[in-house]
């Protein structure tokens, strides 16, 4: 999910501490010192793929940054199957993936980080955004699993817990919102070099709330 408005603030974030970057995207755009991948992230083929192509090409894979993910609107009584599917398939099946893909290089090599971006309302529901919050409670779920069954093996796993992204998209929909309480991208990027970093070997399963 590097193309995206969070991506474009993430992405460069992480070329300055000098990593090697790898982005990926279904409609990946170019960016200045970035190996740009095409890929579906919900589909598992496509996956597997793109990871192997990054392992073979660099010999390691030292980082995930999963900043896959969609938003929509609805409550409980009015959310359609497909929106429903739509949500958990984008949301948590993709990080699923994604975490399922990298692990075995991290875990031989004994040696890994993987971030994902989850919501603070995971954590504090509202009323009208039904699948998109259970679908983001379910990637908590998937997070503090990870945590557990990776303990002791130097690969570590946390999230961001952004509230509203500050993005040109969001600013439109609600211009009439109290930004201040919105969550920065180059707040949320600090937060993903961080948990990255070797600073951070000790944390995992850690929920880090942003805004």
């Amino acid at each position: 999910g590097g193309s995206g408005a969070l991506g474009q603030t993430v992405v460069p974030a992480f070329v300055a501490t000098g990593a090697s970057v790898v982005m990926g995207d279904l409609n990946p755009v170019k960016m200045p010192g970035v190996t740009a991948l095409k890929a579906d992230f919900t589909d598992q083929t496509q996956v597997r793929g793109l990871v192997d192509e990054v392992i073979r090409t660099s010999d390691r894979l030292d980082v995930l940054i999963n900043l896959v993910g969609g938003f929509a609107t609805g409550r409980i009584v009015e959310t359609e199957m497909s929106l429903w599917q739509r949500m958990l398939t984008m949301n948590l099946t993709s990080a699923f993936l994604l975490s399922q893909a990298v692990l075995p290089s991290m875990i031989q090599r004994g040696q890994g980080r993987i971030v994902h971006v989850a919501a603070r309302a995971a954590l504090e529901p509202f009323a009208g955004a039904a699948a998109y919050i259970v679908s983001k409670a379910g990637l908590i779920g998937l997070i503090r699993t990870l945590s557990a069954e990776l303990e002791g093996s130097g690969v570590t796993v946390n999230a961001v817990l952004p509230s509203t992204i500050d993005t040109p998209a969001n600013r439109k929909a609600m211009p009439a919102a109290d930004r201040s309480k919105w969550a920065r991208p180059d707040s949320i990027a600090d937060a993903l070099t961080f948990l990255s970093s070797d600073a951070a070997g000790q944390i995992s399963g850690a929920l880090i709330p942003v805004g």
